[in-house]
């Protein structure tokens, strides 16, 4: 297995006279969960898409989003076959994990990455997930040296998503941090929603989250170690336990929309579809 160092060699800076840039490209890596078990899809990753499995086109985006490396971490070996198979980078971890934060705080521990290393999460079923939005998370986390946690959201358009329990929305405060998340319609518009909830207020503030984070890695093994909330086990959302715990995490709105991922077979003949493919 490659070493943290052989992984993460820095990257030449770039002169300009005398002067060096003030602005280097961040430095951080990819790790894609790659559950094979998945409840509704099984086999997901390994799933076809124009002639290639779903974890390729994840792998693909990731790439392409500037990251010093990206890794694949499964538990399956038919998922780490088919990844070596294209050229990723795969380290194989435990069965028992509750969540992919939870996977990609072994790969931190296998890699012995720095404290201040960032790690982008991104999910093997988010085989259409902008590259810029990808580099668009690293980036705010290394702007935000207080958040230990960043993310993406987007505008809610419509009121059925609004009150989808399926989506989840996100609050933020002045300063772009998390207020909370929930499956709930949050802020409740007290005076337009007792009228109607069949249409947004016309001064909505409504966002979805996107699931799609940064982290550093010594944010990751504090987070592993800490005891799940009952906000978290209520709501089944992970990155309450973060909040519950005293944490920051910033908010941004996407650079680029980032099509659904793949949950069921009627988003798998979307993706499909929009990839010019029918079967």
């Amino acid at each position: 297995m490659a070493s943290a160092r052989d992984l993460f060699s820095p990257r030449p800076l770039c002169l300009c006279g005398e002067s060096i840039l003030e602005n280097p490209p961040v430095s951080f890596c990819v790790v894609i969960p790659a559950r094979y078990a998945a409840t509704r899809l099984p086999g997901k990753p390994l799933l076809d898409i124009a002639g290639k499995p779903m974890i390729q086109h994840v792998h693909e985006r990731a790439m392409d989003s500037g990251a010093e490396t990206v890794i694949v971490a499964t538990d399956d070996h038919r998922v780490q076959t088919a990844a070596e198979g294209f050229g990723a980078r795969v380290c194989m971890t435990a069965d028992t994990h509750r969540s992919g934060t939870d996977r990609l705080a072994e790969v931190v521990d296998q890699l012995g990455l720095d404290d201040e290393q960032i790690v982008v999460n991104l999910q093997g079923d988010e085989p259409l997930m902008p590259p810029a939005v990808i580099q668009q998370v690293a980036d705010n986390l290394a702007t935000h040296p207080g958040a230990g946690m960043a993310t993406v959201c987007s505008r809610i358009t419509t009121a059925a998503e609004l009150f989808d329990p399926h989506a989840v929305k996100v609050v933020m405060d002045a300063e772009g941090m998390a207020v909370y998340f929930s499956r709930a319609a949050i802020p409740w518009d007290r005076d337009a929603f007792a009228s109607t909830t069949e249409e947004l207020p016309a001064r909505s503030e409504h966002y979805r989250h996107i699931g799609l984070y940064a982290y550093r890695a010594g944010f990751l093994r504090q987070y592993v170690n800490w005891p799940s909330c009952h906000l978290e086990e209520m709501e089944s959302l992970e990155q309450l336990r973060a909040l519950w715990h005293g944490q920051r995490i910033h908010v941004a709105e996407a650079v680029e929309m980032p099509p659904a991922g793949v949950d069921t077979e009627r988003d798998l003949e979307a993706v499909r579809a929009r990839l010019g493919v029918n079967t």
